[in-house]
């Protein structure tokens, strides 16, 4: 199959009868229903290695917040919602460059699924407006969670994160590329990690099922 993306590098995908659009900051717009769905930010995770005495650069977290405000911006969503691992580990200033960002955007409506790494107490999350979920949310024809559901009822489709998926690709000679994906199953389908400081796990798509590469500013099929 050949490679296609759409207008401004993203593509678009048939999902239990919807249209997500995916956005190469790996995020996916369900645009009838103005929703942003985003999976594994870890913010903070740079300044808590940082504090473990490992040199990791502060860019990284300047990085996430600033491709965050740009789809906000760009997308002018209703909705947003964290498919877990928002927030990497415990408190630190990381988390204040995170509300002051929310408070510039509080017409949206953010929400939180939460993850395995988000254990931070509950007044945080009050503070940056974020509502949470602690069970899979149901917005029909989705049921969202972190963890990929072994089951999902019929009727639902389930987007998920955690997994943080990527796909090997290999050109001539010894050309390869490991490339951040989106990948969608036939009952259920998991976002790639949107944070830039996270490892990945590589999945193999079979016959019937698609994967949707990042490759620079654009969203290709493979």
């Amino acid at each position: 199959m050949k490679p296609q993306a759409e207008n401004n590098g993203i593509a678009k995908v048939a999902v239990a009868g919807e249209t997500l659009l995916l956005h190469p900051f790996k995020a996916a717009f369900w645009e009838a229903r103005g929703i942003l769905f985003l999976a594994d930010l870890h913010l903070g995770k740079a300044a808590h290695f940082r504090q473990g005495g490992l040199a990791v650069p502060a860019q990284v977290g300047h990085a996430n917040r600033d491709r965050l405000a740009s789809l906000l911006l760009a997308l002018q969503p209703r909705r947003v919602i964290f498919l877990g691992d928002l927030f990497h580990s415990n408190y630190n200033q990381e988390w204040e460059a995170f509300c002051r960002l929310m408070e510039q955007f509080r017409t949206v409506g953010f929400e939180l699924v939460i993850g395995n790494h988000d254990i931070l107490p509950e007044d945080h999350y009050q503070s940056a407006n974020l509502k949470i979920h602690r069970e899979a949310l149901e917005i029909f024809p989705f049921l969202l969670s972190h963890h990929p559901l072994k089951e999902a009822p019929p009727a639902l489709y389930n987007l998920a994160g955690h997994i943080h998926p990527c796909v090997y690709l290999k050109g001539n000679g010894r050309q390869r590329a490991r490339l951040a994906c989106f990948y969608f199953g036939e009952r259920g389908g998991i976002l790639p990690a949107f944070g830039a400081f996270t490892g990945m796990a590589a999945v193999k798509p079979r016959e019937g099922e698609r994967a949707f590469v990042i490759a620079g500013d654009e969203v290709l099929e493979v």
